[in-house]
């Protein structure tokens, strides 16, 4: 490879890690409902009830207006105390849902 192939990679390269870690830490995230507290915000209505919802993954009760995640799988929202609940429930729904979320 000659040096101008390889400054162009390098450029390619960068522009991905940066790309990456904003969708990951910075904006993408907030979008996606992680970050910690401040992607507690909900821009979706909560359920008609009003009521408190139950994180599928660790049962912990949750405010659907305070959750700090939150998961659409075959049309139900499930709600989650952090990311990492959401990220577990994703990589395997099914394993979660054995009982009916309420």
């Amino acid at each position: 490879m000659d040096a101008e192939t390889l400054k162009s990679l390098w450029t390619l390269l960068l522009w991905g890690g940066l790309f990456f870690l904003m969708m990951r830490y910075g904006c993408g995230a907030h979008m996606m409902g992680g970050h910690g507290k401040h992607g507690r915000h909900r821009h979706g209505a909560p359920p008609a009830d009003g009521g408190a919802q139950r994180d599928p993954v660790c049962g912990m009760a949750i405010d659907p207006l305070q959750a700090a995640a939150a998961s659409v799988h075959a049309g139900a929202t499930y709600y989650f105390c952090s990311a990492a609940c959401r990220d577990r429930f994703e990589r395997a729904p099914r394993e979660y849902l054995t009982a009916p979320a309420s």
